[in-house]
């Protein structure tokens, strides 16, 4: 079982940072506490932001951690993967900011043996053991993903980078956004500035209006963009990004995505 929840885990990892047919998402049901609390949180892929309709996140044991404000972890509690969701609880003890994120990373391949394709979705180690280096036709890439969201108990607390990957680096506090308000994020692709990356912002509740409302914007020469918040309610952000900077000398490409839940509160 555990091996079947790897794989399912691997492969939403490579297909997260390319153009996917259905979007990722991490929904807390708080993200601003005044004391030591609980929260659930859920996360699930489909085509409307935060509506459960397509399929549960897969891989949430092995690859989701949460962050509390002095580095330590914490883990999920009563951790339950249904049909259209994946759900879990978090003890939120300490005051300040926690990061709650899944993060994947992976290699792509695909080779030809006589007239079959063959494919491979896994890491690294493995990628080294199965896949016939000169195969014909080798086609590799790699990936890194990181789905995200951010709570906060009391008074907020400084979100340290991790450097790794597509990085968002909050300017405004993610916990600390308001309706009418402008927020100021930076993007970090392996702990530097990434500039000329596009960001899709989208309100959630889209199935309940006629029109998507998605902001897009870019990054500039250092990595900053400005969203200004329209309105409250839950909000989707994604970017992605292409480079060549991979780990397997036999990729060419490495892919790398980005998600956020943010929660924007009424004046």
């Amino acid at each position: 079982m555990k091996h079947t929840l790897k794989l399912a885990a691997l492969a939403l990892a490579l297909q997260f940072p390319t153009a996917h047919a259905h979007d990722v998402w991490l929904e807390p049901s708080s993200t601003v506490l005044s004391k030591a609390a609980y929260i659930t949180v859920a996360g699930a892929v489909g085509n409307d932001k935060f509506h459960y309709n397509h399929a549960a996140l897969r891989g949430v044991a092995e690859n989701f951690s949460a962050t509390a404000p002095d580095g330590t972890s914490v883990a999920p509690e009563n951790l339950m993967n249904g049909k259209l969701r994946t759900v879990f609880d978090l003890n939120l003890t300490q005051t300040g900011t926690y990061r709650l994120a899944v993060v994947n990373s992976g290699v792509m391949a695909n080779w030809k043996e006589g007239e079959q394709t063959k494919r491979f979705r896994g890491n690294a180690e493995t990628f080294a053991k199965e896949v016939p280096i000169e195969a014909p036709e080798l086609s590799v890439n790699e990936s890194a993903s990181r789905l995200e969201t951010f709570v906060t108990v009391g008074k907020p607390t400084p979100i340290k980078p991790t450097g790794l990957g597509l990085e968002l680096v909050p300017i405004t506090h993610p916990n600390d956004l308001f309706a009418g308000e402008a927020a100021s994020f930076r993007f970090d692709i392996d702990g530097k500035p990434a500039a000329g990356i596009e960001v899709k912002v989208v309100r959630g509740g889209s199935r309940y209006r006629n029109q998507l409302e998605e902001i897009t914007l870019t990054t500039d020469a250092d990595g900053k963009f400005v969203v200004t918040w329209p309105q409250a309610g839950m909000y989707w952000l994604d970017a992605d990004a292409k480079d060549d900077k991979t780990t397997v000398k036999q990729a060419k490409e490495r892919r790398l995505g980005y998600v956020a839940t943010f929660e924007v509160l009424p004046q």
